[in-house]
Order: structure tokens, then sequence, then C-alpha cells
């Protein structure tokens, strides 16, 4: 029996909790689900287990079942000029 697999695009940033402690959130925005892990590890497997859950749930309600085309997106970052006086908070 062969299985489909769905591809889906995952964003993981490292946070601080308030324990001061470091934790990694997983965020898939196709789906809208999230969750998080104390390594990065952890989160893929967390959130790995959240998009099939969310996947069978669609499926079981007949639902349409949204998947990212991985080999067209282009995930890119930019560098802008900052106006001077700009005070700036690293998001970490």
């Amino acid at each position: 029996m062969q299985k489909n697999v769905l591809n889906y695009r995952i964003i993981i940033e490292p946070e601080t909790s308030e324990d001061g402690s470091r934790v990694y959130v997983g965020f898939c925005p196709t789906l809208g689900i999230s969750d998080y892990g104390d390594t990065v590890e952890d989160v893929l497997t967390s959130i790995k287990d959240g998009i099939e859950l969310a996947v069978e749930a669609l499926a079981e309600g007949k639902k349409e079942v949204p998947v990212d085309d991985i080999e067209q997106q282009i995930i890119a970052s930019a560098s802008v000029k900052a106006p001077i006086n700009l005070r700036v908070t690293l998001a970490v």
C-alpha cells in the first residue's frame, strides 16, 4: 500500500520563556497551527504530530486539505536601511 506524502512549511523561532529558559516555537502557516519544544528536534516532532492530527481531522470532515508547494516557494530575508534614531529590539 502506497501512502501519499504531504509537505508543509514550518517556521521555527527561538523564544525566551517567563522563567528565562529558551524554547523553540514552530508554526505551520498553511494549517494555522503552532507548538513549542525545548529543542528544535522536540518542536519538529511535536508540530509534525499536530499537522498529522489536523490533516486527519480535515479528511474525516471531508474538507479540503491545503498543502504547501515547497518546490515553488522562495523563502528570503531583506536588509533595509533604518532611520538613525530608531530603537530596535531583537526578536528572540
